[in-house]
């Protein structure tokens, strides 16, 4: 049997979410071959947690004592939103130290992670989307300029941020400083993005068996102004799955959602975000991490799509002890 750890927490306001998805994860994994053990990594520190008993993680090999015994796991499925387990930092860790891990390489989450950089990368293959301007606090910004080349209305994300945290829709000129000082709470660098008028849709996108698969198309009905946490996570919206577009818009999603995790060279489980504008789905932002909580979109499409969960999560392994004997070579 190999020993799984499964490893949830964080050190942004996203760690609640990552806790709450670590339990549907912990429970699609294969009792008959794997031990799974949790494996919280937080601000306060990092341990292996058992029957409620805590064990602190040695950090030159990730590894705890229990019982007067050194166990060692075989592979980590992460499942850290947030930095540091979604930005790259714990990835290249991982790999420094030659333990295999689920989802996409240290390159691929800290590009995706950041915003501008990722749509900056995506623009080189024709991916379209909205118009936008980046904003750092430490270097100043002309407001007038930014709203003249976005145009109002607007939204204000953090370029580092997930579970929209930190999120306005500007409506006004007098509105966006406020929005901005919001922003800088959760980054230093903000992008600012044209407000798309459109049909929202989440897709969920995996390597499975050696193929590129969308699981599912989800629209999204905000009962705010737009997809924010308390949408996502508190009931706050509809998230409707298959979503309601025609056939050839459909095929068109899919095709852009496929390209996108393409171009990225991704692995693991992605869920993409786009507004449709007259048939042409525009890229908003790409989780490389999306939640499993009750809450969360992509257990929905798996339901959806009578993805098996267990079988899905052999192969996410198997992509990870494959890629640590590429590193041997």
């Amino acid at each position: 049997m190999m020993n799984v750890a499964v490893a949830a927490g964080g050190y942004s306001d996203e760690y609640i979410v990552s806790l709450k998805s670590c339990e549907l994860v912990y429970d699609s994994l294969n009792p008959e071959k794997y031990r799974p053990v949790r494996v919280r990594i937080l601000k306060e520190g990092w341990y292996a947690e058992i029957e409620g008993e805590k064990f602190p993680i040695l950090k030159e090999d990730f590894s705890y004592i229990r019982n007067g015994e050194k166990h060692r796991f075989d592979c980590v499925v992460n499942i850290i939103h947030g930095t540091p387990g979604e930005d790259g930092y714990m990835q290249a860790y991982w790999e420094l130290i030659g333990l295999p891990y689920t989802g996409c390489n240290f390159y691929q989450a800290a590009l995706t992670f950041n915003k501008k950089d990722c749509i900056a990368v995506l623009d080189k293959y024709g991916i379209p989307h909205a118009e936008s301007a980046y904003v750092n606090r430490e270097l100043g910004y002309d407001t007038d300029q930014i709203i003249e080349k976005v145009g109002l209305p607007c939204f204000v994300k953090p370029n580092q941020s997930g579970s929209s945290l930190g999120i306005t829709k500007v409506k006004s000129k007098e509105e966006f400083e406020p929005a901005l000082q919001k922003a800088f709470k959760e980054d230093k660098e903000v992008l600012v993005e044209a407000f798309l008028d459109g049909t929202e849709v989440s897709v969920g996108v995996i390597k499975f068996k050696g193929k590129t698969k969308v699981v599912g198309i989800t629209e999204i009905v905000s009962h705010n102004e737009f997809f924010d946490y308390e949408a996502k996570y508190e009931g706050a919206s509809e998230e409707i799955t298959p979503a309601r577009i025609d056939e050839a818009t459909k095929m068109k999603v899919e095709e852009i959602a496929v390209k996108v995790y393409e171009s990225l060279q991704m692995t693991g489980i992605s869920r993409s975000e786009y507004i449709i504008v007259n048939g042409i789905p525009n890229f908003l932002e790409i989780n490389t991490l999306p939640g499993f909580s009750p809450a969360s979109i992509f257990p929905q499409q798996a339901s959806y799509a009578a993805l098996d969960l267990k079988e899905f999560f052999d192969n996410e392994i198997e992509i990870a002890l494959n890629r640590k004997n590429l590193w041997n070579e």
